[in-house]
């Protein structure tokens, strides 16, 4: 099999535990593009945290964000494809989660750098109040999010335990069948699940497809590597998928190609196999 773009999930997969992208991995990405292979960054994240990312290694591809929500250039801010939360239905979202009382998050500004918009998040939800403190410049507080969405935003994001949001995802999907698409990345280890509601035309799956085929290479001509719920779309997607040692149980056991561990160099170690033909994959 001839590969020509590596689809990268970020975090859990391309980063280490620690968020840094080790000598091995920053080595075997240089090293394929040398070859004149592509490599996308494919994340769940918002463009403004992923950014920085993308800069760091240079990668010359459009950065899928938002689970394919928006794609955009990291250099120039152009946006490459936006697919917004319709208006009334993010309204509905917003509606559902208060009465729930779920932790939410309305991204928005697609053609900026990004902006988080909330109206209060509780004080029991430390990861999110962390994870807001670490963007705090991102971070626009509202009285009255359904006074805000007088538009269409980029999604609705929820923050919680696993359980709580795992039923939260099952009453969004039974309210608004059709209308919305939700993405799981779940951290069991941490109890932790963010719940992403966007668009049903926006998937990672998709962003993939459509940067392939602007360079001309067909899905089986893809590698793809992730490590959570959210990355299923792209991993269907392409002609190889590849899933991280660090995943949970499930997604290993649906037949795709396995790595070691985001600890243990996982997508360097991939690439060396399945690319570079430099090593096997051992303990997976």
């Amino acid at each position: 099999m001839s590969i020509k773009l590596v689809a990268l999930d970020i975090d859990g997969t391309l980063l280490n535990p620690r968020g840094e992208v080790t000598p091995r991995t920053r080595a075997a990405l240089e090293e394929v593009q040398r070859e004149g292979i592509l490599v996308a960054l494919v994340t769940g994240r918002r463009f403004g945290s992923a950014r920085p990312v993308v800069e760091d290694l240079r990668l010359s591809v459009p950065l899928v964000s938002h689970n394919g929500a928006l794609t955009k250039n990291v250099t120039t801010l152009d946006t490459i494809g936006f697919h917004p939360l319709e208006q009334e239905t993010a309204r509905q979202v917003v509606r559902i989660g208060r009465s729930c009382g779920i932790d939410m998050i309305c991204c928005d500004d697609p053609h900026g750098l990004g902006v988080m918009v909330i109206e209060g998040i509780s004080d029991a939800n430390g990861a999110l109040h962390k994870y807001l403190d670490k963007y705090q410049d991102s971070v626009r507080e509202v009285d009255d999010l359904l006074d805000y969405l007088d538009h269409a935003p980029i999604q609705i994001m929820f923050s919680g335990r696993c359980d709580p949001l795992d039923e939260f995802a099952d009453t969004l999907q039974h309210e608004l069948a059709g209308k919305v698409q939700l993405f799981k990345t779940r951290y069991r280890s941490v109890d932790l699940t963010i719940l992403d509601a966007i668009s049903g035309f926006a998937s990672k799956g998709e962003s993939v497809g459509q940067i392939a085929a602007v360079y001309g290479i067909d899905d089986s001509e893809i590698m793809a590597i992730g490590d959570n719920h959210n990355d299923l779309t792209m991993l269907r997607r392409a002609g190889l998928g590849i899933v991280m040692a660090n995943a949970e149980d499930e997604l290993k056991a649906m037949g795709f190609a396995l790595t070691a561990s985001n600890a243990e160099d996982g997508v360097a170690v991939a690439i060396e196999k399945h690319i570079l033909q430099k090593g096997i994959i051992h303990n997976v």
